[in-house]
């Protein structure tokens, strides 16, 4: 299945396939020099798949987590490039999950002033969301993204048959993204998780969540308006997700949590039954000072005040402008657990 992300010179296919990692070779552009980025969570075998199908291939394993999204990272692939002699004509390929394409894609946007750049997601939470529609980016001093570009990358190779190493904690990690879509853009998508199980639909899940991140991007590419709405979750989420503890919680984990916040109370009781059921948390202890905190550096902040989104019936969303203090009224309102 071919999925086009039409948006002119910066256009892009989505290859939604199984077994496609195998066929990298005839799908993607891999006569030349490639460097693959790969983490030690993902499992050796994908990786090497890809680089047997490559005239030459340099491949950099980071370690697995959030924390190599750092400058750090980012300059080490910036130099094994420049050591290795790689030119404009070649070019980079992330394999696995978010945080080697953010790294890889941001270090392929930045490297000669941008070369090619291939995304292979083997994770669900990159194969639904992250892995399209350009978005690049590392962290600092622990704000997530706040560093990177807008880089589009050539192709999209998704292949279901990788999510079959995945453990059950990713499975969820990856499906609280695709829930967020449905919620914003697809009842129908949203009834499928209340009444069937999701690993038997996967590829239909990624399917829909995929039809509606592309037609989001073709209408907003550089995140100015309707594509905002794709940061559901996320205003909450990510300033949960930036305080660092023993038992930290996953990207995923935490945007399911930053969605509770912003429905509306029928809402509200039909999410949290999916997400009890995907084995999501909606409880959240995290202090709400120091969600605050993080949420003062969000992207979407302007004047004081942050572009949230809002949804208060399935399928539909909106945006509104809100102050801090009217959105951590709303946290403390859905989790009485957690500390002012």
């Amino acid at each position: 299945m071919l999925i086009p992300l039409a948006l002119k010179e910066n256009s892009c296919d989505i290859v939604l396939e199984r077994g496609c990692l195998a066929e990298a070779g005839r799908l993607l552009d891999l006569k030349r020099r490639v460097l693959i980025v790969t983490d030690t969570g993902v499992p050796a075998g994908y990786p090497r798949m890809l680089s047997a199908q490559c005239a030459e291939s340099v491949t950099v394993t980071l370690p697995e987590g959030e924390d190599s999204k750092s400058t750090d990272h980012f300059l080490l692939l910036l130099r094994r490039m420049l050591s290795e002699g790689f030119t404009r004509g070649d070019c980079v390929a992330a394999v696995g999950g978010g945080m080697p394409g953010d790294v890889a894609g941001f270090a392929s946007a930045c490297y000669m002033r941008g070369i090619d750049f291939y995304n292979i997601p083997t994770t669900l939470l990159a194969q639904v969301d992250s892995s399209v529609g350009g978005k690049t980016a590392i962290d600092l001093d622990g704000i997530k993204n706040v560093i990177g570009a807008f880089h589009q990358p050539r192709r999209v190779l998704i292949d279901p048959d990788t999510l079959g190493t995945l453990p059950d904690r990713q499975w969820s990690n990856g499906l609280a993204e695709a829930v967020k879509m449905a919620l914003c853009f697809d009842a129908e998508g949203f009834s499928l998780f209340e009444r069937t199980d999701p690993r038997a639909h996967v590829t239909e899940i990624i399917e829909r969540a995929l039809r509606i991140k592309t037609r989001v991007v073709e209408q907003d590419e550089k995140d100015q308006g309707l594509r905002q709405t794709l940061n559901f979750g996320h205003t909450l989420g990510h300033g949960i997700e930036s305080l660092h503890g023993e038992n930290r919680l996953l990207h995923g984990e935490c945007v399911a949590l930053g969605m509770l916040p912003m429905c509306g109370e029928a809402v509200r009781e039909r999410l949290r039954a999916v997400l009890e059921k995907l084995g999501l948390p909606t409880r959240c202890v995290a202090p709400a000072s120091a969600v605050m905190r993080a949420l003062l550096h969000d992207k979407k902040m302007k004047n004081g005040a942050v572009s949230a989104i809002l949804c208060d019936e399935i399928g539909t969303c909106r945006v509104q402008t809100m102050r801090p203090e009217e959105i951590r009224a709303r946290y403390l309102s859905t989790f009485p657990e957690a500390l002012p």
